[in-house]
Order: C-alpha cells, then sequence, then structure tokens
C-alpha cells in the first residue's frame, strides 16, 4: 500500500504500509510514488533510507545490517542507518535518509522528491575561502585522490585544494577498463568537471610530480612549476609490469591501465588473434571481454601457473573458473613462459614460449602485475620499503609530518592480520584509504579499518572476495560445477578469506564478521559449506 500527500515544494508524505507490515530486527523495501524506500527495523529503532546502493544500485534489502549500518550485498559499501552516509567504499555517494513515523498503526515518511527519484545524496561540500591561506595537495586522480579531494571538501576544509594528475581525464571509474574495454572516459567518470569547479578543487592534468621537497614543502612539476603545501596525500597508483624482453615495445602488445589502452585494445583486437600474457584479473577480464559475441577471432591465455588464478583463488576454483572460458572458446597455455614477441616490417606475428613455441598473434595484452609508481619519491625524505611501497601508519601518514600516502603504493598496517604491513591494489580499499588520509589531514584522527573487498565479472559471472593473507587449505561449500559456491581460504583453523559466486550476501556478510573482529574456523565450514550465508550480526 501506498498512500501520497502534498507537504508542498520537494517534500512530500506518504503512508507506505501497517504497522504490522513493518520487518522484525530487519530490512524490507517499500514502493512509494517516484521511488522506493528501504525501511529498516533494527535494535529497537526504525529508518528509512534510500533503496540501492550508491555505487552500482544493488538493492540494500538483500545486504547485510549490523551495528547502525547496512552493507552492499554485491561489493559491501556500508551506509549508516542514522544518516545515510557512505561509511565504507566502494561508490562515493551517500544515500537519503528520510523521515518515518508510525501514527495509528501506520507507517508514514516524508521525503523528498528529489532524492526519492534519485535514490541517491550528494553530501554537501565547502568552498574556498580566500581568507584561508592553507594549501593541500593531492598528488594523483585515481580512486584514492579522488575520495580525498571530496572528503576534504566535505569536511569543511577550505583552504586551497589542488589535485595533480598525469591523465587528461577526470578521475574515472578504474575497474571498468578490463571489464567494458570499449567504453569512452566521459562514460566512466566519477564526477563532472561542474561537480569539481563547484567547490573550488582544482585540477591540474597532464601534469606530475617529478619531485617533492618534505623540507620546504614544495612539490616540483613536470611543467616546470612548483606547487606549496602545508599538507599532501600522495596517491599515485600502480604501473603495469612489462615483460622486458624482445618484442615487448611492438605497437600491438599492451597493458591495460587507461582508457586509451583500453579502447584501443578492443580496436584492434577486433576480429583479430589476440593473446594473453597473464591469468590474475586484469589479463582475464579482458579475455574475457574479448571473447564475449566472438569481438576477437580467437582469444588464447598464456599463464605460469597450472590454472588461472592459481595464487589467489585455489586450483579448484582456478580450474572451474578455466572450464567456464573454454567453453566460450577461449584456449589456455599453462605452466609456460613468454620469451619473445615475434615481428614482421615491425608488426607483431606470434608468441614465442619457453617450449619454443610460437602462438600466432595479431594483438597482445600483457596483464603480469604492476609496479608501485613512486621512482619520484626516492630522492625524499619519505621512507619507503624494499619493494618501493611507501610505508605508512595507521594514520596513512609516512615517515614525514604532514606528508599522507595511500591506495596501491601504500605499505599499511591492516587490522584484519594483526597489524601486518600489507600493499593491496583494490579499488575499495584505495576509496577508503582517500578518505581516511583527509580526515586525518584534518587533524581528525581515524584509522584505517576497513576490511578488503574486491570482485570481478566474467561472462555474466560475479565473484566476490574478502579477506587477506597466505592460505593453506580451500574448503568450498555449494555446487562448485554449476558455479553456485562459497570458497574458504583457511590458514590453520581460521577463514582469512572468503569468495562466492552466486551465493550473495556471503562475501558481505563475512565481511563485516571481519570488520567486527570475528572469524570463522575451518571446522564451522568444515561442517556447513553454507555457514556464511546463515551468520548473523
Amino acid at each position: 500500500m501506498s498512500r501520497k500527500s502534498s507537504v508542498g515544494g520537494d517534500m512530500m508524505e506518504a503512508v507506505i504500509c501497517k504497522e504490522e507490515d513493518l520487518p522484525q530486527d530487519g530490512m524490507k523495501t517499500f514502493e512509494v510514488e517516484g521511488g522506493k524506500v528501504l525501511v529498516v527495523h533494527h535494535k529497537g529503532q526504525l529508518s528509512a533510507l534510500g533503496s540501492k546502493c550508491s555505487h552500482y544500485g544493488a538493492p540494500l534489502e538483500t545486504g547485510v545490517l549490523c551495528n547502525g549500518r547496512v552493507r552492499c550485498p554485491w561489493h559491501g559499501a556500508c551506509f549508516s542507518l542514522a544518516t545515510g552516509d557512505i561509511e565504507d567504499f566502494p561508490g562515493l555517494d551517500s544515500i537519503p535518509k528520510y523521515g518515518i513515523e508510525v501514527v495509528d498503526g501506520e507507517v508514514k515518511i516524508t521525503a523528498s522528491k528529489t532524492l526519492l527519484a534519485a535514490d541517491k545524496r550528494v553530501k554537501t561540500l565547502a568552498r574556498r575561502d580566500p581568507d584561508n591561506p592553507s594549501n593541500f595537495v593531492v598528488i594523483g586522480g585515481g580512486a584514492a585522490g579522488a575520495s580525498c579531494v571530496e572528503t576534504l571538501r566535505q569536511e569543511g576544509y577550505s583552504g586551497r585544494l589542488v589535485m595533480i594528475t598525469p591523465e587528461y581525464h577526470l578521475p574515472y571509474d578504474r575497474p571498468k577498463l578490463s571489464k567494458a574495454m570499449d567504453l569512452t572516459p566521459d562514460k566512466i567518470s566519477l564526477r563532472s568537471s561542474e561537480f569539481y569547479e563547484s567547490c573550488d578543487i582544482e585540477i591540474l592534468q597532464g601534469i606530475s610530480a617529478e619531485r617533492v621537497d618534505t623540507e620546504g614543502k614544495m612539490v616540483h612539476l613536470s611543467s616546470g612549476e612548483e606547487l606549496p603545501y602545508d599538507k599532501i596525500f600522495i596517491a599515485t597508483g600502480g604501473k603495469p609490469r612489462r615483460l622486458g624482453i624482445s618484442g615487448d615495445d611492438l605497437p600491438e602488445v599492451y597493458v591495460i591501465r587507461t582508457p586509451e589502452d583500453s579502447n584501443a585494445i578492443s580496436a584492434a583486437a577486433s576480429g583479430k588473434h589476440a593473446v594473453i600474457v597473464g591469468t590474475s584479473f586484469i589479463g582475464m577480464e579482458a579475455a574475457a571481454y574479448l571473447a564475449t559475441n566472438e569481438r576477437a577471432a580467437s582469444v588464447t591465455i598464456i599463464g605460469y601457473t597450472s590454472v588461472p588464478f592459481q595464487r589467489s583463488l585455489g586450483l579448484e576454483v582456478g580450474g572451474r573458473i578455466q572450464a567456464l572460458f573454454e567453453e566460450q572458446g577461449v584456449k589456455f597455455i599453462n605452466g609456460a613462459k613468454v620469451t619473445e614477441f615475434t615481428s614482421e616490417e615491425g608488426r607483431l606475428t606470434g608468441v614465442v614460449l619457453d617450449t619454443g613455441e610460437t602462438i600466432p598473434a595479431d594483438v597482445v595484452v600483457t596483464g603480469v602485475g604492476v609496479v608501485p609508481n613512486t621512482e619520484f619519491l626516492k630522492s625524499s625524505d619519505i621512507s619507503l620499503n624494499g619493494a618501493a611501497y611507501v610505508t605508512v601508519n595507521e594514520f596513512l601518514e609516512t615517515s614525514v609530518p604532514d606528508v599522507f600516502c595511500g591506495g596501491d603504493i601504500a605499505a599499511f598496517p591492516l587490522f584484519i592480520v594483526d597489524g601486518a604491513s600489507v600493499a593491496i591494489g583494490h579499488w575499495q580499499v584505495a576509496l577508503g584509504h582517500g578518505r581516511t588520509a583527509a580526515l586525518n589531514m584534518l587533524d581528525r584522527e581515524s584509522e584505517v579499518k576497513s576490511v578488503p573487498f574486491f570482485w570481478t565479472v566474467l561472462f555474466g559471472k560475479s565473484l566476490r572476495y574478502t579477506g587477506h593473507g597466505e592460505y593453506d587449505d580451500v574448503i568450498i561449500g555449494g555446487d562448485l560445477e554449476n558455479l553456485s559456491f562459497i570458497a574458504y581460504y583457511c590458514r590453520g583453523d581460521r577463514v582469512v578469506a572468503l569468495a562466492s559466486l552466486g551465493k550473495d550476501p556471503a562475501a558481505a556478510k563475512y565481511a563485516e564478521m571481519l570488520q567486527q573482529g570475528t572469524f570463522l574456523t575451518k571446522e564451522q565450514v568444515v561442517n556447513d559449506g553454507n555457514i556464511a550465508l546463515k551468520m548473523t550480526c
């Protein structure tokens, strides 16, 4: 039922149900004229919120309710029941919070018509105050940088705010580069230029930081200019690793880092023989894209392990995913190493393996990992570890005061592995780092405390993964053959990570469990392979 009564202007009231229709300590979506409302009954309190995750529109009703927030079933974003504010990522926007009350046995909401139609909410942003002399600089235009500049303005920072990016695009949804390779930059932008202008965020495009002088608090730019700062956040991300073999510089040998890379691969591979080198997420997603609808004439994947995803997902899950690809006509060459790319008259002709075999190829995509983009910091006082990642504390502060770092280049203490220093190249982690760094730049002490969560989509099948850590055993519940399963990654008696496919919201539930500081045990998952779906807060 839904009975609308007008309040005036943008506001409206509607009776959405009888009191007895409310969920008992749970969530339920109700339709109202102009949209949907999620009603949550949690710990004796009623809340009315936007019904969809602001990231990709997942129905929050099927998510996870715990300790005053709801977690998205697809990718793990979290929203406060009290405010609708986004508290963990991915996504940038919050969701609407509506008024709700029970009157004479009927449940009534008061809502903004605009927010009801949008089902998401942009938080209020400060603007620059010309009387505020402070300068904050963000190096990097990826997820961490975008999240940082937004959070600074959301939290009221009114000094000068400058983002530096070597690309000629506004921040964009980078995970889509290997999943939908024909999308142009304007189709995947996170925000418009008008958005950044509206809150006085300066974006220097096509410019790199060449050196950071931490004593003089100055960034030396590739343009020859110098940019002063009072506090700085560095989030320059990773650079695709090159194989460094003969022919690696041929124009038909690609990596994926920018929209131009993805668009060029999509065009060049059309109707051609494509070879993918690397069997982790970037390579496998690119292969799935090129094999769908026969975009490429053929797709061959070369990897050095026995099955794809062997290190991250294990032999059994990796083997079943390989079978999924083979069902789509993709060929695999496992346990092999590429030694050379051959050419004739400057054009790629083949891929030479360490067995001596040559695989004919018109286009090659290499997805063999990334290296941290930190070379420009080596002359600074900022500490790097042996792998050239920037070491930071739980507040994302580096060895130098007022210098913060996050995203793919940061080695940070991860709370679910007892504070061990880790570097994690996940979109969700980077977005969280941006927010945490911004709060600490404003002296609002905030520790890094987010559970890693990532996802992939392969031939329409969505796999979710949460947690972190080396494992020594994998316990699989459900039906792996029919791609409806939960894989539990165990180290000793502890489940350190979980992957699921066709079993939502298992990954979201376990992410919330890890967030609360508890773990499943190996014995529990052996006894019940679907236990992750049965957990309650």
